[in-house]
């Protein structure tokens, strides 16, 4: 007697679909971790270079690349547009890098806006995940600027001694947790630490 072959019927195609399914929601959460953890790291990068650039920057010229005068006015990125600040990091203008010297070369899309993890089309240099880098200079060279976080929000005292910092909101875009201005339990990136 013969058998003819048999083939798989709909219940045992479904069964499978949803273990399928299910192993897939299981790994999804992993791989977003993974890659807010990729993302944290290459914002720590780029503050670290940015701070490089503006303190190379104070070591030729012997002034950080700021007409400003107070620490609080020389704070780029939010609310204050960083593309000049930019452009003279990256020798793009001569109004104070008189010689055009490149501090920094990070990826650029002059096409967009804000493109992640690039320089956009208005100059500045977004984190990875669209938002523009935050920069403070010590303008008055007094070697210290203010702790955005303050002196109680767990990124470190108030003033902070150096001549430059960085910053980066992370994933919820915020300052702090949620925009609560507390560095401890944030996803903030920030270079003084």
């Amino acid at each position: 007697m013969e058998m003819k072959p048999r083939g798989f019927t709909l219940i045992e195609l479904l069964v499978v679909i949803v273990i399928i399914a299910v192993l897939a929601g299981f790994a999804f959460p992993v791989f977003q971790s993974v890659q807010n953890s990729a993302k944290k790291t290459q914002a720590k990068n780029d503050v670290t270079q940015i701070v490089t650039a503006v303190n190379a920057f104070y070591t030729e010229y012997g002034k950080y690349p700021t007409i400003e005068t107070t620490d609080q006015n020389a704070t780029y990125g939010t609310g204050k547009n960083s593309g000049t600040l930019f452009n003279e990091l990256r020798g793009k203008t001569a109004a104070l890098n008189t010689r055009q010297i490149v501090f920094i070369s990070p990826a650029e899309d002059a096409t967009q806006l804000n493109p992640k993890g690039k320089v956009g089309s208005d100059g500045q240099f977004y984190d990875p995940w669209g938002i523009a880098y935050s920069i403070r200079m010590d303008a008055d060279y007094d070697n210290q600027v203010v702790n955005p976080y303050g002196g109680a929000g767990g990124a470190g005292t108030d003033p902070i001694r150096q001549g430059a910092i960085a910053w980066s909101f992370g994933k919820d875009m915020k300052l702090g947790k949620n925009g609560d201005n507390k560095f401890t339990g944030s996803d903030d990136v920030i270079s003084w630490q």
